[in-house]
């Protein structure tokens, strides 16, 4: 063989095995991405099983708060339902659940024989619990969308990711109040 045969076959040999280097590493990191969203449905999913019994533990003292019991049970029906309508419909629909979980919890202040009951107590930890993991799960995907993101942006791996269908993952979005900064007020009165 001459030289530039040789040679010829060498540089192949490079692009070829870099260009499944690229596509491997782009398979790797869309399956990280799908793992840290299957995360995120797993508390998900333990927080819509925590939900019913809640409800159900702090219906008996909270007759007449029956509207807040509805918007907390309305708002876990819509959030278990937004699941497959995309990462951006379930982020919404989430923020509205914890929005009314908020409200309920607010309200439950204000029955000390319901803030005193164990199994309301119980349940509440576990949410809170369970909130935190979301929040880490919520980081970890956010974390692996940006790195996949910008992976198939940039050069060479953007070269392999538009033919081969490699495509953008929406990022699971915090709740707005969440990403308000609060405001404090030092003064004295």
């Amino acid at each position: 063989m001459d030289p530039i045969t040789i040679i010829v076959i060498v540089i192949l040999i490079v692009v070829v095995g870099g260009g499944v280097l690229l596509y491997n590493g782009l398979v790797q990191q869309r399956v990280r991405v799908d793992e840290a969203f299957a995360q995120i449905d797993v508390q998900l999913k333990r927080r819509h099983d925590l939900i019913p019994n809640l409800v159900n533990a702090v219906k008996g003292y909270m007759g007449f708060e029956q509207k807040v019991l509805e918007n907390v049970t309305n708002a876990r029906a819509n959030a278990v339902a937004a699941g497959a309508k995309g990462v951006a419909a379930q982020a919404a629909a989430e923020n509205q659940l914890s929005q009314t979980l908020r409200s309920l919890f607010a309200v439950v202040e204000n029955y000390p024989d319901l803030k005193a009951n164990q199994n309301v107590l119980a349940l509440q930890e576990q949410l809170t619990t369970t909130e935190n993991q979301i929040a880490f799960s919520r980081q970890n995907y956010n974390a692996s969308v940006m790195q996949y993101n910008t992976t198939i942006a940039t050069f060479p791996s953007a070269l392999l990711a538009g033919p081969f269908g490699f495509t953008r993952r929406e990022f699971f979005e915090a709740e707005p109040e969440a990403q308000q900064v609060p405001q404090v007020d030092l003064t004295l009165s």
